[in-house]
Protein backbone atom coordinates (compact mmCIF):
# COMPACT_ATOMS: atom_id res chain seq x y z
CA UNK A 1 0.00 0.00 0.00
CA UNK A 2 1.13 3.76 -1.08
CA UNK A 3 1.92 6.07 2.28
CA UNK A 4 0.02 8.53 0.67
CA UNK A 5 0.27 10.43 4.19
CA UNK A 6 3.97 11.25 3.03
CA UNK A 7 2.47 13.07 -0.08
CA UNK A 8 -0.34 14.59 2.18
CA UNK A 9 2.27 16.07 4.76
CA UNK A 10 4.59 17.44 1.93
CA UNK A 11 1.75 18.81 0.08
CA UNK A 12 0.61 21.46 3.34
CA UNK A 13 4.22 21.91 3.90
CA UNK A 14 4.86 23.19 -0.06
CA UNK A 15 1.37 25.09 0.62
CA UNK A 16 2.64 26.95 4.24
CA UNK A 17 5.62 28.32 2.38
CA UNK A 18 4.51 29.26 -0.66
CA UNK A 19 3.83 32.41 0.71
CA UNK A 20 7.20 32.59 2.54
CA UNK A 21 10.43 34.43 2.41
CA UNK A 22 11.80 33.75 -0.90
CA UNK A 23 15.46 33.76 0.33
CA UNK A 24 14.82 31.41 2.89
CA UNK A 25 12.30 29.04 0.82
CA UNK A 26 13.14 27.15 -2.03
CA UNK A 27 8.76 26.71 -2.60
CA UNK A 28 8.48 30.88 -2.00
CA UNK A 29 11.57 31.23 -4.50
CA UNK A 30 9.71 29.34 -7.55
CA UNK A 31 6.43 31.26 -6.24
CA UNK A 32 7.88 34.47 -6.14
CA UNK A 33 9.25 33.68 -9.56
CA UNK A 34 5.74 32.97 -11.16
CA UNK A 35 4.01 30.44 -13.30
CA UNK A 36 6.64 30.01 -15.70
CA UNK A 37 8.97 29.27 -13.12
CA UNK A 38 7.41 26.52 -11.79
CA UNK A 39 6.21 25.18 -15.00
CA UNK A 40 9.56 25.23 -16.60
CA UNK A 41 10.62 23.41 -13.27
CA UNK A 42 8.23 20.75 -13.83
CA UNK A 43 9.47 20.27 -17.51
CA UNK A 44 13.19 20.04 -16.65
CA UNK A 45 12.51 16.99 -13.74
CA UNK A 46 10.03 15.14 -16.39
CA UNK A 47 13.11 15.20 -18.89
CA UNK A 48 15.45 14.35 -16.15
CA UNK A 49 12.78 11.21 -15.92
CA UNK A 50 13.15 10.71 -18.87
CA UNK A 51 16.78 10.82 -18.85
CA UNK A 52 17.71 8.94 -16.14
CA UNK A 53 15.25 5.78 -17.34
CA UNK A 54 17.56 5.97 -20.83
CA UNK A 55 20.04 5.46 -18.89
CA UNK A 56 18.43 2.31 -16.98
CA UNK A 57 19.79 3.65 -13.51
CA UNK A 58 16.87 2.66 -11.00
CA UNK A 59 18.88 4.60 -8.13
CA UNK A 60 18.63 7.92 -10.93
CA UNK A 61 15.33 7.24 -12.09
CA UNK A 62 13.66 6.94 -8.33
CA UNK A 63 15.48 10.40 -7.56
CA UNK A 64 14.22 12.06 -10.41
CA UNK A 65 11.05 11.00 -10.14
CA UNK A 66 10.85 11.51 -6.55
CA UNK A 67 12.14 15.55 -7.79
CA UNK A 68 9.18 15.39 -10.14
CA UNK A 69 6.39 14.41 -7.92
CA UNK A 70 7.47 17.34 -5.44
CA UNK A 71 7.81 20.07 -8.84
CA UNK A 72 4.31 18.67 -9.48
CA UNK A 73 3.10 19.42 -6.13
CA UNK A 74 4.31 22.81 -5.92
CA UNK A 75 2.09 22.90 -9.58
CA UNK A 76 -0.90 21.94 -7.76
CA UNK A 77 -0.02 24.70 -5.21
CA UNK A 78 -0.39 27.12 -7.22
CA UNK A 79 -3.72 26.33 -8.43
CA UNK A 80 -5.01 26.00 -4.85
CA UNK A 81 -4.95 22.19 -5.53
CA UNK A 82 -3.07 19.37 -3.21
CA UNK A 83 -2.30 15.76 -3.80
CA UNK A 84 -5.66 15.13 -2.23
CA UNK A 85 -7.30 15.82 -5.52
CA UNK A 86 -5.53 14.16 -7.33
CA UNK A 87 -5.40 10.98 -4.83
CA UNK A 88 -9.23 11.33 -5.25
CA UNK A 89 -9.39 11.10 -9.29
CA UNK A 90 -6.67 8.22 -9.01
CA UNK A 91 -9.73 6.25 -6.72
CA UNK A 92 -12.47 7.64 -8.96
CA UNK A 93 -10.56 5.46 -12.07
CA UNK A 94 -9.61 2.89 -9.75
CA UNK A 95 -10.88 -0.63 -11.48
CA UNK A 96 -11.81 1.24 -14.72
CA UNK A 97 -10.13 0.17 -17.58
CA UNK A 98 -7.34 2.71 -19.23
CA UNK A 99 -9.51 2.95 -22.41
CA UNK A 100 -12.73 2.66 -21.09
CA UNK A 101 -11.58 6.04 -18.61
CA UNK A 102 -10.06 7.68 -21.65
CA UNK A 103 -13.54 7.06 -23.52
CA UNK A 104 -15.48 8.64 -20.74
CA UNK A 105 -13.74 11.99 -21.26
CA UNK A 106 -14.01 11.63 -25.01
CA UNK A 107 -9.97 10.92 -25.51
CA UNK A 108 -9.19 9.07 -28.14
CA UNK A 109 -7.65 5.24 -27.55
CA UNK A 110 -3.69 5.40 -27.91
CA UNK A 111 -2.15 4.44 -31.46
Amino acid sequence: MIDADILKRLGATIDSRKAGDPARSYVAGLFAKGHDAVLKKVAEEAAEVLMASKDGDKLHIVRELADLWFHSLVLLAWHGLGPEDVLAELRRREGISGVDEKASRGTPPLE
